[in-house]
Order: structure tokens, then sequence, then C-alpha cells
């Protein structure tokens, strides 16, 4: 450990950063500016994993660290993250509470960020190879609820995950964190072209359901009872919901039973629910 006479412990090592805006953290900055990120992190291979369990399972998933930003006590207690990124040459870097906030806009809960190199999408045939559930999120555009959608299908069964080209990104610092981290657990891809995808998806041998409000929707708890073997179930972006083309284009359109005079769910809160209730019957 070093320690300069004003500033605490930390490992030797890491490099102290006292300027916000020092050009060799700029892959920090404006983290909340959505809109900036977006252009950013797919253009420049970047993607940034908040807190040491995103990250651990960031590495674990393979992907390569950048670099490393942590406070002086997350720097000096997480020594199983700064020391193999040392070791690898990986700049790890320390700044005070105050200063991390300044450069990146909000306040490091747990002490700790990576920048990650983004690692290339597979194609649709190769993610969904030997996939029985398979959820398709369409031009879903919060980042919250696709992580928590995330979170849903790596509890409840889903084989992988498929983002229409209009849906949020994955690997957004906010959709990583709610996720909390299994974003990397999940295999998943973007689908293109939408609604195009409905036939290359019953080419690949699934059935594709809509979860929509219509007048010829089945019950979730009949498509529950009678699942078929190879299932793509389509959720839609907040408000509207599916898009008509894609609701027209799927084998089977599905809702959710409702009582209270409540007609739909957050479309998160929906994913949980259909995911649970079409679950393979032997992984109950």
């Amino acid at each position: 450990m070093s320690r300069a006479p004003d500033r605490p412990p930390v490992p030797d090592g890491v490099t102290w950063v006292e300027d916000p805006r020092d050009p060799r953290v700029r892959d920090y900055f404006r983290l909340t500016d959505v809109a900036l990120r977006r252009v950013l992190e797919p253009a420049e291979g970047l993607y940034l994993a908040e807190s040491d369990k995103v990250i651990r399972r960031a590495l674990a998933a393979g992907h390569r660290m950048r670099s490393l930003l942590l406070t002086p006590r997350w720097a000096a207690e997480l020594t199983e993250l700064v020391g193999p990124a040392l070791a690898a040459g990986t700049p790890v870097y320390v700044g005070t509470a105050s200063v991390i906030e300044e450069m990146t806009g909000f306040h490091l809960h747990r002490g700790a960020i990576a920048a990650m190199h983004r690692p290339e999408l597979p194609d649709v045939a190769q993610v969904v190879d030997g996939a029985r559930r398979v959820a398709v999120l369409e031009d879903v555009v919060d980042h919250t609820n696709v992580g928590a959608a995330f979170r849903s299908a790596a509890a409840l069964g889903v084989d992988a995950v498929l983002v229409t080209p209009r849906c949020a990104d994955p690997l957004y610092r906010r959709a990583v964190r709610v996720s909390m981290g299994t974003v990397f657990q999940v295999p998943w891809t973007r689908i293109d072209p939408w609604p195009g995808g409905v036939e290359s998806l019953r080419g690949l041998g699934f059935t594709v359901a809509a979860l929509a409000l219509a007048d010829d929707a089945v019950s979730l708890e009949d498509l529950e009872a009678d699942p078929p073997d190879r299932l793509a179930l389509v959720l839609g972006t907040e408000g509207d919901g599916l898009s008509p083309r894609t609701v027209e284009s799927a084998d089977v359109t599905v809702r959710i039973p409702m009582g209270g005079g409540v007609d739909s769910l957050n479309v998160a809160a929906a994913s949980a629910v259909a995911f649970w209730a079409l679950r393979e019957r032997g992984t109950r």
C-alpha cells in the first residue's frame, strides 16, 4: 500500500486522478447523457460496468477490462479486482467520491466502475442454437426495463434474449446495473430486420407468441397448459406495446389474465409473469 500525506492508503501501482476532466479517464465523462452514450459506446467498442459484482460477472463472461475507476476505500478493499488488473497492465484509477461524481455526473454508490471492451455480437442463429425459450424485446427504450427483463430471463429459465434494432442497449450502464450483471449471463444479440425477423425465428423452429391485448388473444394460462417445444415470446415497448405488424406476423397472440380493472402491466413485470408461466415444466 502507498500513501501520500493527504491521501488514504491505496495499493501500489494505482493512478490518482484529481482533475475530473483528466483525459486519461475520458471514458467515464458524462455518463448521464444517454444520447451521447448511445452514440459513443457501440462506435468506440466500450461499455461501463458499475459495482464489483457486475464487474466480476463481466470478467467471468470473458469480457476484457479497459480500465478500472475506484474510490480509495474500494481500491483498498477490492484487491481481487485491483491486483489482477495491475498485473495485466490495465490502468487502475483512484479518485475521491467528489471528483468521481463531478466526472461521471452521478454518485458511485458501490465505489467501483470499469470501462470494458464491448464484445462483437453473435448472429441470431448462433444465440438461439439449442434454445427452447427465447425472449424478444421489441423497441423497449427504458434501460431499467431492459435490465429488469434480463434479470427475470436469467432467473426464470429463458435461454436467450433478442433485442430489436430500436431497443435500448443492454450494455448501457443502467441496464447492466439493474440486471445485476445478468446481461453477461444470458446469451443475447440484436435481431435485424424486425419484424421481418419473425419469419427467421419461425424458420429456426420457433413458435412466435406476441404478448399483446387483442380480441383473438389466448390466455397465458392456455399457452402454459400446452406450450410449444420451442417458443419465442415477443414483448413490446412501454406505452404502445407491440407494433401491429409484429402482432399480425406472430403465430399466436397471448394476454395475461388480470383483474381490478387493470388491462396491462409494465413490460418488466409482464416479462417476469410470462417467463415464469412458460418455463419448461422439467425446470420448475
